[in-house]
């Protein structure tokens, strides 16, 4: 049995004016993609931005990758996938955008994000208990 996982997947069409004048999409777009599906991976665990603000801490991204495998155009249909990869001392997403029509893999990439307290601005070296809690329970469930 695979092991179970928090991932998530979303169809977008790319928008005119994310395009350069040749009709591919902006290289500092790809990151509005991905984002798109880590807020539909963490809404599973009924933990999105304003229930992160209400536990008391905030997720700054501290580090990015993208790896340009084939141009995404203008108004292509495009799968993205964000799969939770790490989350112990911190959360590490990694993506995939395919496009839609083919499943051809276009892009692929990461985020590392860290748990910071609201209330003392300082980083958390382990993950919060109530984000780990939600987690362990999606999981479980699977």
């Amino acid at each position: 049995m695979p092991e179970a996982t928090l991932q998530a997947e979303v169809t977008l069409r790319t928008a005119f004016q994310d395009a350069d004048p040749m009709g591919v999409i902006y290289h500092g777009n790809y990151f509005r993609f991905f984002e798109e599906a880590r807020r539909a991976m963490m809404e599973q665990l009924d933990y999105s931005y304003m229930a992160m603000k209400e536990s008391g801490y905030m997720w700054p991204i501290i580090d990015a990758a993208v790896r340009y495998v084939k141009p995404i155009k203008f108004d292509q249909s495009i799968i993205v996938t964000a799969k939770l990869t790490e989350w112990e001392n911190r959360l590490r997403t990694d993506y995939v955008i395919y496009d839609a029509a083919t499943r051809k893999r276009l892009t692929k990439g990461h985020t590392i994000q860290v748990a910071v307290s609201i209330d003392t601005e300082e980083m958390c070296f382990v993950s919060p208990t109530v984000f780990t809690q939600k987690l362990e329970a999606y999981l479980s469930a699977q």
